[in-house]
C-alpha cells in the first residue's frame, strides 16, 4: 500500500519505525488543525506558527507514547493545547500586565473601540482581536470547524466533549463575532 493511502494508523506505525514520508504525511494531514487549536490559545498568527511546529516534533520524539493511533490527532491536539498554553505562560512572564484584571467597563470600551476602527484595520486583526473575546474553547471549535473544516464529530474526539458541546460553543463563537464584528447588539440578532 502506498503511504498517501495509508490511514492515520498505519501512518503512525511507520512513523515510529521511522519512514519519513508517514511522518510528512502526519503533518500535512494535521498541520491546519494544530495551527487552528495554537490560534485559538495564543491568537497570534506567528506563535501559532511557533507552537504548532514545535507541537510536531514533541509528538514525533513521544510517537510511542500514542495509546491509541487511530486517535492521532486527539492527542496530538492535546499536545498542541499544552505547548500553547505554556508559550502563553512565557509571553506573560516576559510582558507582566499590570491591573491584568479588566473591569467590565474596561471590556466594554475595548469592544467599542474595536466595533469603531477606521477599514485601515485590516479584517485579519480585527479578527484576530475578536477572537480575543472568545474563551478558549470556542475559539478551538470555532477555528476547527470553520478554518479547518471538521465535523463535530471530530472535533469532540479531538477536544473530548460532546458533538452538542461543540455545537454549542461554535453557535455561541459565532454569534460573539458577529456582535464584535459588525456592532449588532444582542436585541439585533434575537437574544434580548
Amino acid at each position: 500500500m502506498a503511504v498517501m493511502d495509508a490511514t492515520t494508523e498505519e501512518l503512525v506505525s511507520r512513523a515510529r519505525q521511522g519512514d519519513a514520508d508517514a511522518c510528512e504525511l502526519l503533518v500535512r494531514r494535521h498541520l491546519r488543525a494544530a495551527y487552528a487549536v495554537a490560534l485559538a490559545v495564543v491568537g497570534s498568527t506567528a506563535d501559532a506558527e511557533d507552537v504548532a511546529q514545535e507541537a510536531f516534533l514533541v509528538a514525533f520524539e513521544r510517537l510511542d507514547s500514542c495509546r491509541e493511533p487511530a486517535r492521532f490527532s486527539g492527542w496530538l491536539l492535546q499536545i498542541v493545547r499544552r505547548r500553547a498554553y505554556n508559550a502563553l505562560d512565557h509571553r506573560r512572564v516576559r510582558t507582566t500586565h499590570a491591573g491584568a484584571l479588566m473591569t467590565e467597563n474596561a471590556e466594554r470600551s475595548r469592544v467599542d473601540a474595536l466595533r469603531q476602527q477606521t477599514p485601515a484595520v485590516g479584517r485579519k486583526e480585527r479578527l484576530l482581536e475578536a477572537l480575543g473575546h472568545l474563551s478558549p474553547i470556542e475559539r478551538e471549535v470555532l477555528l476547527l470547524h470553520d478554518l479547518e473544516g471538521r465535523t463535530h464529530g471530530e472535533i469532540a474526539a479531538a477536544l473530548a466533549i460532546s458533538e452538542v458541546g461543540s455545537r454549542q460553543h461554535l453557535f455561541k463563537g459565532r454569534h460573539v463575532l458577529r456582535r464584535l464584528l459588525t456592532g449588532e447588539s444582542d436585541t439585533e440578532v434575537g437574544h434580548g
